[in-house]
């Protein structure tokens, strides 16, 4: 009898003849997760069995695979040989706490001579022999003790099932840059934008001396967080600075935050095409702050000439928002009181409802392409991997 972690996948089952493609990609994902353990990974039929690690590591283990997007549960189970006994003997090893179980058998292997439903009372029998204190319950057991008798020659037998975070395998869909700002929502969009397959990188739009190298380093440890879930992520630093003064000291104030958003966008989409990258991810959630107004986006996304930009968090209310940086343990440090650039020379009355005639007569003040220009060339890049 040994211990393995069998691991199950959801959405590939719907991918038809491709589904190979999609399951090379997981594969190569779990295995990029666990590259600090020493350890086995076979596939059975609709399934992967994680073997042959310490079982100190377990727990660590389970933790690092229920990050992997593709994944839609796991269970820490036992393995034996396909024999009634060994089934039997393994069943009187675990220990049932709760007042109410039942057994669930599912034979994938026909040749197995005793079908599912009379085997399930079987070995409920075996485990009420052993704890005759124990009442079935059918309906709503408070434990299920899970038999799966696999055509591998193996059996796997469980009582805990461990939901996932599901999705895609990442690399199953082109790559996007997410504007990464300090705040809780941005890194909750690159996280959901993961999850449909998409690989991160980042760009973040610093502000120094306004803002503090604490508020880079903070920045810093979001996209280390988010790529616990996504993999490496390489974090293009962009300074700002010179950038927000200019529009501070030649516009008008009401446009700062229009014209900055343009600007970002602009070097958004130029890192993404030098990256190789097929879209551009923002945290916006619609009316939640003046930029993110309907007339706000459509104006900003003006300047955007080829590829699309995605707003995953667009119908999200904030609390739905805040419940998922939780989830994903970016919340904490996302609520850190070390501001973005986006604070600074922020005016009193944003406007709200931009005219694009307008706002392109304010650009025609700034010499934008080189401010552009002289930002990109002075760009700091940081792979999280490497943090």
């Amino acid at each position: 009898m040994n211990k393995a972690i069998l691991i199950r996948f959801g959405e590939i089952f719907l991918k038809g003849k491709n589904k190979h493609i999609f399951e090379r990609m997981l594969i190569h994902n779990i295995l990029a997760a666990l590259k600090d353990y020493q350890l086995k990974l076979t596939k059975i039929s609709g399934r992967y069995i994680l073997t042959e690690y310490e079982e100190l590591y377990e727990t660590d283990i389970m933790e690092k695979v229920s990050h992997v997007f593709g994944v839609y549960s796991l269970s820490p189970c036992y393995v034996v040989k396909t024999l009634r006994q060994n089934i039997e003997d393994c069943l009187k090893q675990i220990e049932i706490t709760t007042q109410t179980f039942k057994v669930d058998v599912k034979r994938a292997d026909k040749f197995f001579p005793i079908q599912s439903t009379e085997f399930a009372a079987l070995m409920g029998g075996v485990i009420l022999d052993k704890k005759p204190s124990l009442k079935v319950n059918l309906t709503k057991p408070e434990t299920c003790v899970y038999i799966e008798i696999r055509e591998d020659g193996n059996t796997y037998i469980y009582s805990t099932i461990v939901k996932c975070v599901g999705g895609m395998p990442v690399g199953s869909s082109g790559g996007g840059l997410l504007l990464l700002s300090g705040g809780i929502d941005s890194p909750v969009a690159g996280y959901l934008m993961s999850k449909r397959g998409m690989p991160l990188q980042a760009i973040h739009f610093h502000s120094f001396p306004y803002t503090s190298e604490l508020a880079k380093d903070k920045v810093i440890s979001l996209a280390k967080i988010i790529s616990e879930y996504t993999g490496n992520i390489k974090l293009h630093i962009v300074p700002f600075t010179k950038i927000q003064e200019e529009i501070h000291k030649h516009c008008k104030p009401e446009y700062m935050i229009t014209l900055m958003r343009r600007i970002m966008m602009r070097i958004a989409e130029r890192i993404a095409k030098q990256n190789d990258l097929k879209a551009i991810i923002t945290g916006e959630s619609l009316a939640q702050v003046a930029s993110q107004t309907i007339e706000s986006m459509t104006v900003t996304n003006a300047v955007i000439a080829d590829l699309p930009v995605l707003r995953p968090l667009i119908a999200m209310d904030k609390e739905d928002i805040i419940e998922i940086s939780k989830k994903i343990n970016t919340y904490e440090t996302s609520i850190l009181p070390y501001e973005d650039c986006c604070t600074v020379f922020l005016p009193e009355h944003p406007i709200i409802k931009p005219k694009l005639e307008k706002v392109l007569k304010e650009e025609e003040r700034l010499n934008i392409e080189e401010l552009i220009a002289d930002a990109i060339s002075k760009i700091e890049v940081v792979n999280t991997d490497e943090i």
